[in-house]
């Protein structure tokens, strides 16, 4: 899967994070998520650490030739108390 600008703000907003979220998830510089979601081209190993932080929380980038996005896989629930 190609990381697109439009799949990778999908995918932050499944999980609701920030890009400073994804920035410390993935070890990438949150100017680096910024600057790519602005436009500008990302390294493939960059798109592999950010691909890897989404799939690690239950987010699969999707897409083809004419659509682009994301859909969650897992649904982590929380344990109930009580």
């Amino acid at each position: 899967m190609t990381l697109t600008p439009e799949a990778q703000r999908a995918a932050r907003g499944l999980l609701s994070w920030g890009v400073r979220d994804l920035a410390a998830a993935s070890g990438v510089a949150w100017t680096t998520v910024s600057q790519f979601e602005n436009g500008r081209p990302m390294r493939e190993a960059t798109a592999a650490k950010i691909i890897a932080a989404f799939e690690a929380e239950g987010v699969d980038l999707v897409g083809d030739a004419e659509r682009t996005g994301a859909v969650l896989t897992i649904a982590r629930r929380k344990p109930r108390h009580g």
